[in-house]
This record gives C-alpha cells, sequence and structure tokens, in this order.
C-alpha cells in the first residue's frame, strides 16, 4: 500500500491495526481529519458494536497529527490515558476505551515503520488464504460476524462485517454490497480488503457482470482472467477496463419468512434484492476448499438481514401510522359535543363510535337563541382518513347557525357547491340539519340521510323522509325545507345507516325493523332511555362482530 501523502509540512503517517485476534494491518492517515468509529462511512471502521459511531478522529493541527476524542460513550486513551485532545508521536498506542478491542498505533512512514511491518508480517506481502493461518483468519472472521450480529444494531454495521468476512474468505481485494433500487443499484457498503471504507471514485465496477448475476442467476457467478494469457482468457469490455484479474458476484434474492420455521428463498429476478461483488486486480479469488458456500451462506445472512430490516421498517411505519390515528381519532372525538341540553325545554343524548380509527359521522346540537336549537347529524361516503377530513369540515361549515329556516337551506346549498368543486362528486354525504324552535315547530332538510323517526309517547311513530340528494354529489341541487310540527313529550330519534346495517356474526343485519321495535317499545321514556336502549339492543344483536360503518344515534326530546 501506498504511504499516506504528507499534508501542510506533515510527513506521512499510518495507523498499525491489531485487531482483538491480534491481526494486524496498516492504514495510511488519508484524507484528514480522518474518522475512526463503528459507523460505516468513517475512514477505518471498528468492527466492534461497543465502540462509538463515530469514536475519535485524528486532524492535522499546528504541524502535528492530533487526535480527539468525538464525545465516545467510553473515551479514547493514548498510551492508557484518557483524552480529550493530544498530540500524537511516533509509536503511541490508541485505545478505544474496552477491553480486548481493536488497538492503532501511530506510526511516521518511513525506514523504521517498513521494518516494524515487516517484522510483524503484515497481509501486504499478499500471502494466500489457505493452510491453517489461512483457516484460522477465515474463523476469526466468521467469529466476529456473529457478534456483529448478536450485538449490534446497526444494518450498516451487520453489511460491512458481511462484506470484510467475504473478502477474508475469497483474499478478494475490494467489495461492494449493492441494492436494487427503482432506477438501477444503490451502493450500500463499499469495502476494501484493509478494512477501510472506498470512495466514490473507487466505485467503477463492472455492470454488465452484476446485471447478468441479478436477471439470470440465483447462484454465484466467478470468474478468473489471465491478464497477458490469449484471447479467450483476457477480460473484456468494462473489465479489461478496469484490469481486473478476478471478479466475483453473489446475487442477494429475497428471503420470505413464512407461518413455519423454514425460510425460503425465491429465484425470479424481479426479487433479487441486489449483489454482493468483489474483486481484484493482483491476485484470483480463492473459492476452493468450502469457500464457495461459506460465501452464498454469507450472501443467505446479508439477505435475511434486509429482509428483517424491511419488516421491521414496515411494523415501525405502520406503528407510527396506528399512533397517528390514534391521535385523529382523539382530536375528531374532542370535537364532539362535550355536554347537551339535559333540562330545559329541548334534551338530547347522543353518541358516534367509529368502525375504524377515524370516522366518517358526526353530530352536533347547538344554541342559536333561547327560542331556537340547531341540530345535525352527517355520514360522510367511504371510510377512513378521507372521510374524516371531510366530516370535519362540514362540522366546521355548520357550526354556526341562524334561527331562519331560508338561511339552513342556503347554506346547505352553499355547502354543497363547495364539496362538489372540491371533490368531483366522488366524495358526498347525507345530512339531516333541523331547526327545533320553542313553540315545537321543526324546520329540517334531510339529504338523503336514513329517515329520522318522531316518537309520540303513545308509541306512534312518524318518518321524516329525504327532501334532497347527498350534499357534494351534483352540483346546482336544491335543497328544500320541510316543516315537522311536535308535541310536548314528543321524541325525535337522528340515525346513521351504521345502525340499521349493523352485522352479527352470521351476516345478518340489525334493520329497520328492530330499530322501530325498540323504539316504540320505549316511546314514553326519556331520550336518554331510547338513545341507551338502541346501543343496548344493537350490540347485544351483533354479538361484538366488527363492524364496517360507524354508528352515530342522536336523540332530541321535546318538552315545551
Amino acid at each position: 500500500m501506498e504511504p499516506a501523502p504528507a499534508l501542510a509540512g506533515l510527513e506521512p503517517a499510518s495507523l498499525i491495526v491489531i485487531d482483538p485476534n491480534g491481526h494486524r494491518t496498516r492504514v495510511p492517515l488519508a484524507p484528514l481529519p480522518f474518522r475512526i468509529g463503528r459507523q460505516a462511512d468513517n475512514d477505518f471502521v471498528v468492527r466492534d458494536s461497543r465502540a462509538s459511531r463515530l469514536h475519535a478522529r485524528i486532524v492535522a493541527e499546528n504541524g502535528k497529527y492530533t487526535v480527539e476524542d468525538a464525545g465516545s460513550r467510553h473515551g479514547t486513551f493514548v498510551n492508557g490515558k484518557r483524552i480529550q485532545k493530544q498530540a500524537l508521536a511516533n509509536s503511541d498506542k490508541i485505545e478505544l476505551g474496552v477491553e480486548d478491542s481493536y488497538q492503532l498505533v501511530f506510526a511516521i512512514d518511513g525506514a523504521e515503520i517498513k521494518r516494524l511491518m515487516e517484522q510483524v508480517a503484515a497481509p501486504d506481502k499478499e500471502a494466500p488464504a489457505h493452510g491453517l493461518g489461512g483457516n484460522l483468519a477465515k474463523l476469526r472472521a466468521i467469529l466476529d460476524l456473529a457478534r456483529t450480529l448478536q450485538n449490534s444494531f446497526s444494518i450498516d454495521d451487520v453489511l460491512a462485517s458481511v462484506v470484510d468476512t467475504a473478502l477474508i474468505i475469497t483474499g478478494a481485494e475490494r467489495g461492494f454490497l449493492m441494492l436494487r433500487t427503482g432506477h438501477g443499484l444503490e451502493t450500500r457498503v463499499a469495502r476494501h480488503k484493509r478494512g477501510h471504507h472506498l470512495h466514490e471514485s473507487d466505485l467503477r465496477v463492472p455492470r454488465d457482470v452484476i446485471r447478468r448475476a441479478l436477471e439470470h442467476r440465483r447462484d454465484l457467478l466467478s470468474m478468473n482472467f489471465d491478464p497477458i494469457g490469449n484471447d479467450e482468457t483476457r477480460p473484456r469490455n468494462t473489465i479489461a477496463d478496469l484490469e481486473l484479474r478476478s471478479v466475483i458476484c453473489v446475487p442477494l434474492v429475497r428471503i420470505r419468512t413464512g407461518q413455519s420455521e423454514t425460510t425460503s428463498m425465491v429465484s425470479t429476478a424481479r426479487e433479487t434484492v441486489g449483489v454482493l461483488y468483489m474483486d481484484s486486480r493482483m491476485t484470483a479469488a480463492d473459492l476452493a476448499g468450502g469457500n464457495r458456500e461459506l460465501l452464498q451462506t454469507l450472501a443467505i445472512e446479508a439477505s435475511t438481514v434486509l429482509e428483517n430490516a424491511r419488516l421491521l421498517e414496515e411494523e415501525r411505519a405502520k406503528q407510527q401510522m396506528e399512533e397517528e390515528l390514534h391521535l385523529a381519532r382523539t382530536i375528531q372525538q374532542s370535537l364532539l359535543p362535550k355536554t347537551l341540553p339535559l333540562d330545559g325545554w329541548l334534551r338530547a343524548c347522543g353518541s358516534s363510535v367509529a368502525s375504524h380509527q377515524v370516522g366518517g359521522d358526526y353530530f352536533d346540537v347547538t344554541e342559536v337563541t333561547h327560542h331556537c336549537w340547531s341540530a345535525v347529524v352527517a355520514d360522510v361516503s367511504g371510510k377512513g382518513v378521507s372521510s374524516a377530513l371531510l366530516a370535519s369540515l362540514l362540522q366546521g361549515a355548520l357550526l354556526t347557525s341562524t334561527d331562519h329556516p331560508e338561511g339552513l337551506a342556503r347554506r346547505m346549498e352553499r355547502l354543497n357547491r363547495f364539496v362538489n368543486e372540491r371533490t368531483g362528486g366522488e366524495k358526498y354525504a347525507t345530512v339531516f340539519h333541523c331547526l327545533l324552535h320553542r313553540d315545537g315547530t321543526l324546520d329540517y332538510v334531510n339529504a338523503a340521510q336514513c329517515p329520522p323517526l318522531v316518537v309520540r309517547p303513545g308509541g306512534d311513530l312518524l318518518r321524516l323522509d329525504a327532501t334532497a340528494m347527498p350534499v357534494g354529489l351534483m352540483d346546482g341541487t336544491k335543497f328544500p325545507l320541510a316543516q315537522q310540527k311536535l308535541e310536548p313529550g314528543d321524541k325525535l330519534v337522528i340515525y346513521s345507516d351504521g345502525v340499521t346495517e349493523s352485522e352479527n356474526v352470521r351476516g345478518e343485519f340489525f334493520g329497520k325493523e328492530r330499530l322501530h321495535a325498540v323504539v316504540a317499545v320505549h316511546a314514553a321514556d326519556s331520550c336518554t332511555a331510547i338513545h341507551d336502549a338502541i346501543q343496548a339492543a344493537v350490540a347485544a344483536f351483533t354479538e361484538g362482530a366488527p363492524q364496517s360503518d360507524d354508528i352515530t344515534v342522536l336523540v332530541l326530546e321535546y318538552r315545551a
């Protein structure tokens, strides 16, 4: 490896890296600042989950190399002493604050460092990774990967460890883990065999080889070339341009975890999520002695990590959505009337239960003057957030009212035009909106809402049928007024179709007949008693079966 270039008068310097297994490598101190830590984009990546993501950095300061702690959890030590910032001298030993972790020896490049590296038999000699020493190195790499898989919470750390292990097993010089995106491949990990992160300028790879691995194969694809051989063995195209001696490409196929304990791999090209790619310029990669099987196992491990990360991301997104919907439900429930009149000439009891987290129903009862009350029940088409938003819009539009019936009709026409212009008729609402005066006069517009029931104390029922089409369905719709005279003791039962369309476990509907029967039995009771009787009857009928529509009931009691 070339020595690090001198910067601002500094002599070239390196770090002698001694890993927990005693393996030594030399890493040039370039570029500056030189970042050290667990995160994959550092200049030297520490394969130890106990190290901080950015543990320390080496900078040029006052003509010297200076190491400074980057706010690490366990601290940075120089020659056994914890430091925040310290200038480095030749042979200073840097430690990362945890036992049995990496040791970094600062060294000024020159004759002394070259002699030292020869004494410790550095891997610059390009010794082949076979025999007892090679097998022990592979075993150490696999054990390091197992520890990372067990202790690391970072997917980037795990994937980088997979690439490092693959490089040690095969003896390749460079390794890339690339993932499929909508427009091609995105490089997730780019590593050199000596443990440092490769920069963007180094990321030239033979795209044709990768495309073949992604589109046509599941298994490992390897090619060795003789740069000075005949035409049949010489590398071609981009491989020749890069002067590569060896190429290994292993597709990462999507892992599917089903209900059983087995894990299956699918083989179609569109299910290939990425590729583990390695190459060498100086030596041929080693796929003998079980290395091929180890490499394919690593590819499965990487695929499993990616799938688990995808599932975790989906779960987090689902959880976040549920939290947001819970918040929306809380806000929507808070918009319903906090109190309803329980004494005086008008009394009311109502409720709205959403079938999902948020609903498209709402109701309200508002005192317009001492002699007039306004009441409304609305049911927006569809389900979910869009219906809830439109319901909130209607609630705001109908919040204020006038005791003049003509104003009620005009307001409905303006609201119809507003909703239709913005939804094009794709969203609409059925609405029952009324004004009840102290003398018992009920002025109302029924925009296709379920016909409310006027309940006489003796048990007689009177339906208030629709007077207009739903709000927002068609432009230019008119909303004519209707009028009904209430007598003291009369109740007005207003409900959404979620009541009559409630289903039991056998798929039967609650229906209008059951509703009418419940109301007739309790005709002489208070508005609260009728409301509670309807709720209890629906609950008994459905037997806890999940419902597909919101259930809204509002009962007004006229007591002049």
